[in-house]
Order: structure tokens, then C-alpha cells, then sequence
């Protein structure tokens, strides 16, 4: 298990649009006896009703919705360039079929008993505040329902961010 320290939140310097859009993340939930990890491309930060907040979105297949569904919390945890290849691996398996949490290569580390990835820089901790069901009757451009032609929606979660972990 690595050593993490505790991070200040107003020492974050963090760029959404690359580190989320595309250097990707893991988003977990469950306990230390089940959870589970996908790796995400959308999502953000901010401040939202008087929190600093993560927002990510996972569609209704994905098997990590059911443990953020049973649990409170979830967690980001954010890679270097040397980890891409076990980033496609939790985007391209179920967790369901496998353990590919060993299998691409990774550990779960737990604080706070919240799931995260050992291998991560820099980790968000949350504790759920809002699921926001995406329907496509809220979508005020038609070319969004591209993202939907198999119906498979997502949910957006919204989660205050208790702690940051870095290395």
C-alpha cells in the first residue's frame, strides 16, 4: 500500500478538461468486503449548494451503479500516463466477469472504509449528495441523443468532496 497524505483543497490545481476529459479517472464505490471500479471521461468539479462537489455519470448497464446505488460514498482516483493501459482495462470489463481490479494490474486501498485505487496520484473522496436521473426529455439539443441510441442512460451523481488524497 502506498503512503498518502492529506491534501488541502485550495492547493488543488487541476484542469477538468485534461485530467478528466482525457487522462480519465476511476470512479469506485462499495465496501473492503465488494466494490467495484470504471473508469470515467465525464464528469467534473465545482461548488454546488454551498459544497465543493464532484460530479461524475455512469450509465444504468455499468456494474459499478449498483454499489454507488447501496453506498454513501465514492471515490475518483486520478493516474499517471503509465497506468492508460489498466484505464482501458477497467473501461473495456465488467466487474461482473472478472476481478479486473487484480487483473489490470491494481490494488483497492480503503479510507474512511470508501474504496479507492492504491495506484492513484491523487484521489477524491465523496460522500453522495444527489442521483440525477438523465432522461431524454430533459436534453434541449437534439444532437445529444446520439450518446443514446441503445437507451442506455446515465445517472449523474453529485458528491461532496470530504477528503483529497495525494502522494
Amino acid at each position: 500500500m502506498h503512503v498518502f497524505q492529506p491534501f488541502p483543497l485550495e492547493e488543488l490545481e487541476f484542469n477538468p478538461f485534461k485530467t478528466i476529459g482525457q487522462d480519465w479517472g476511476l470512479v469506485s464505490a462499495g465496501t473492503k468486503e465488494a466494490a467495484n471500479t470504471m473508469t470515467i471521461s465525464w464528469g467534473g468539479v465545482g461548488v454546488l449548494w454551498g459544497k465543493n462537489v464532484a460530479f461524475i455519470f455512469i450509465r444504468d448497464s455499468r456494474f459499478t451503479k449498483e454499489f454507488i446505488d447501496k453506498t454513501d460514498f465514492f471515490s475518483v482516483s486520478f493516474m499517471g500516463a503509465n497506468y492508460r493501459d489498466a484505464l482501458n482495462y477497467c473501461g473495456s470489463h465488467s466487474g461482473r466477469d472478472c476481478d479486473k481490479v487484480t487483473e489490470a494490474g491494481l490494488t483497492w486501498n480503503y479510507k474512511h472504509s470508501i474504496p479507492f485505487i492504491d495506484e492513484g496520484d491523487f484521489i477524491l473522496l465523496c460522500n453522495k449528495m444527489a442521483a440525477v436521473k438523465i432522461t431524454k426529455d430533459s436534453f434541449l439539443l437534439p444532437e445529444i441523443e446520439k450518446w443514446y441510441q441503445d437507451g442506455d442512460m446515465h445517472t449523474m451523481y453529485v458528491g461532496e468532496i470530504i477528503d483529497i488524497l495525494a502522494r
